[in-house]
């Protein structure tokens, strides 16, 4: 295997270089085609890119000599160098394929010489940074312990990463190159969002209509997708300083009853989707080595003192309790749903014996149960299992512990009233994704340290184990990830943390959506704006051509070394001090700088906070853990590492890593079948879970992806 990889790079740095001489043999030779400025442009950049492919091939080889003693197990290759040679080599295949439509093509009377040394262009500055990017990893490899993903012990070295995030060109990425890492039929969705974002941050705090606000973001919208460079511009700047509230307001959005309404039309119909509000009651539960004896368990109470936990119960069939008074009553619904007893031809089924509690994804910052409807209508179906998913309150309004507290109080609550549930709970499953995958985890720590139940199992997707910046080679996909900027990362890591934050008691009345009604329109209309003028991208090619500003016109940036120049230099210059690049390379620099406030605060090295640094003690007895992360995610070293962590103790644990997919992939899972693929494959750990003969947790390894799923197409 190791061979054929070997190989492959070679291959593809020898076609790299092949491509580029043939270009510049071909635009430096006689022509009497009028392209004489475009020849220069595409000359000047086939010859950075054939100096950065040179530079780069010895890296490359040196990375993939050692990078397979960094995964979980030799059955399960990934982690964070991996997916850093992996990028690079899709950025270059990428060139190769443009460089040879270039050199067919140059001469034919269609064709759009300055679109296409733009593109070109793109992929050069692409390729620049992610020269850089390989730089880093070489000292975090360097300076790391053989198996170590994570610098732990070098706050310095972690604080340059930052400063270089800080003051990187990151806007390269969220224009031509949009995704070029991940799944071709996820990349329309990517540029959607990317464009809605950038339009929505236009109109977003002004005092306008609903109806005004919708129409100025309708023109706005236009121009981003003519104009690429000026679309990745802005969203670096949006995303470089991020404002808090802008990201939970743009993000609240897919709330929306409109967007939820699709999501229903297109996933599994439900019989039962009800939203509930669970009274701040003590409990009182067996304790697990003694059901003689209980323990108490409060109700939340952090911040400001008892409150009630939120929750929605979703069954693909009605069972037994699901349409009784007692759970009725606490719908939230006004009047309460009417129940199977009012409709005779409604059959209920007894009481599963299965049970999964889930907790969503969102930074901790954003989104409920509403916006991952989706795929939980789906899973209920296939497992023919009821879902209880928490709504526990968000940062920075509610920072840790309250999550923390509301989703162990709604697990304790599930477990003593799982007949209400549509369940007996013999079999009780903790399922979340990144945010909700930290709170399975920290749930069960907290069940271990009070002698409750623990369930019988975890599927975790792409988890966040660890809620700092410190850095690791997948940390670095924070430079080039549309869905996961450090610079958001990091406001959400901090907002979970309590840093600067002003905790107010929501009101039991006011949900999240109370204030976003006009918002929806103006998001509504970029999505279809944006996707609109994708499909019509590929019917008129020429709309994308506009605008572009080249490396030779633009004033920003120098031939000799791809630098950018801009009045911020002398501000930049003491990042650029701080990491050594090698002679006559220099990232690109970005015009906007950025100030990313470490996560130092002592609440992000709680075990209960980031679980990867939780001494053994606090994680033996944890139940079956079964993990999802994706090798193109920031968090995936965060996957690794954990799993490796638990596998040395002892514990029971399997590692699934899919390729070609994002973060935040399940609320993906309608979009493409690679998605769907990985949503099945979570269904199947849970499936796993509930299945299992013996209840003593197991070490055995699963299947491979490739075994489970050998043909995702088919």
């Amino acid at each position: 295997m190791r061979a054929r990889v070997d190989m492959d790079y070679k291959l593809v740095f020898a076609a790299l270089e092949t491509v580029c001489e043939d270009n510049i043999s071909l635009l430096c030779g006689p022509s009497d085609l009028p392209y004489g400025a475009v020849a220069t442009r595409l000359v000047t950049c086939m010859k950075q890119i054939q100096e950065h492919g040179r530079a780069l091939e010895p890296v490359v080889a040196s990375f993939i000599a050692v990078y397979h003693h960094y995964d979980f197990d030799a059955h399960t290759p990934g982690n964070g160098y991996r997916t850093l040679v992996k990028v690079l080599q899709s950025c270059i295949l990428h060139i190769i394929s443009k460089g040879r439509y270039i050199a067919t093509n140059y001469n034919r009377a269609f064709f759009r010489a300055d679109h296409n040394a733009s593109e070109m262009e793109a992929y050069c500055s692409a390729l620049c940074q992610l020269r850089a990017l390989l730089h880093l990893a070489q000292q975090l490899i360097n300076d790391n312990d053989c198996g170590q993903l994570y610098s732990l012990q070098d706050g310095e070295l972690s604080s340059k990463f930052v400063q270089e995030y800080s003051s990187m060109h990151k806007a390269c990425f969220y224009g031509r190159c949009l995704g070029f890492q991940y799944s071709p039929a996820l990349r329309p969705f990517l540029q959607t969002i990317v464009i809605s974002m950038v339009s929505y941050g236009e109109t977003y705090g002004k005092q306008q209509s609903g109806l005004g606000m919708a129409a100025l973001s309708l023109l706005t919208s236009g121009k981003y997708v003519i104009d690429p460079e000026l679309r990745g511009a802005e969203f670096e700047r949006i995303t470089q300083n991020l404002d808090m509230q802008f990201w939970k307001s743009f993000w609240n959005l897919t709330e929306s009853g409109l967007i939820t309404g699709f999501n229903r039309i297109a996933s599994s119909p439900v019989q039962v989707n009800l939203t509930l509000t669970v009274p701040p009651v003590p409990l009182r539960l067996s304790l697990a080595s003694d059901n003689s004896l209980t323990a108490t368990v409060s109700p939340p109470l952090a911040h400001w003192g008892p409150g009630p936990v939120h929750v929605r119960l979703i069954s693909y069939e009605i069972r037994e309790g699901q349409d009784s008074e007692e759970l009725l009553a606490l719908s939230r619904k006004d009047p309460p749903p009417i129940s199977a007893s009012q409709l005779p031809w409604v059959q209920r089924q007894p009481l599963s014996p299965w049970l999964i509690v889930h907790f969503h994804g969102g930074g901790f910052v954003a989104q409920t149960s509403r916006s991952h409807e989706n795929y939980l209508r789906t899973w209920s179906k296939e497992l023919s299992v009821p879902i209880l998913s928490v709504d526990y309150s968000l940062s920075p309004e509610a920072p840790y512990p309250r999550a923390l507290e509301e989703c162990f109080y709604a697990y304790c609550w599930a477990l003593k009233n799982c007949h209400l549930l549509g369940s007996t709970a013999e079999r009780v499953c903790l399922a979340g994704d990144s945010a909700g995958g930290n709170l399975c985890i920290t749930v069960c720590m907290k069940a271990i340290s009070s002698g409750i139940r623990v369930p019988d199992g975890i599927m975790a997707a792409y988890p966040a184990t660890l809620l700092t910046t410190d850095a690791s080679p997948s940390r670095l996909l924070t430079l080039i990830d549309p869905l996961l900027p450090l610079g958001v990362l990091a406001k959400c890591l901090n907002a979970y943390a309590g840093v600067d934050c002003q905790s107010v008691q929501p009101s039991v009345e006011n949900s999240t959506l109370s204030t976003l009604g006009r918002d929806t329109a103006i998001l509504l209309s970029d999505l279809t704006q944006g996707a609109s003028n994708w499909i019509q991208s590929f019917l008129d090619p020429s709309r994308t051509s506009g605008g572009a500003r080249s490396l030779a016109s633009s004033p920003r940036r120098t031939q000799s070394t791809g630098a950018l120049r801009t009045t911020t230099e002398n501000s930049t210059q003491s990042c650029v001090d701080q990491v050594e690049y090698p002679e006559g390379f220099q990232p690109l620099r970005s015009e906007c700088l950025a100030f990313i406030r470490p996560t130092s605060c002592p609440i992000i090295k709680n075990p209960f906070v980031s679980p990867l640094l939780a001494p053994n003690n606090l994680l033996r007895g944890l139940p079956p853990v079964h993990i999802v992360a994706s090798a193109l995610d920031a968090l995936l070293d965060d996957s690794v590492m954990f799993a490796k962590k638990l596998r040395d103790m002892g514990q029971p644990v399997s590692l699934t890593v899919v390729e070609d997919l994002p973060h935040g992939f399940l609320s993906l899972s309608q979009l493409s079948k690679e998605t769907e693929v990985a949503s099945a494959i979570c269904v199947e750990q849970m499936r796993m879970i509930f299945q299992r003969e013996n209840p003593t947790p197991s070490l055995q390894r699963r299947p491979r992806l490739q075994e489970t799923y050998p043909n995702p197409s088919g």
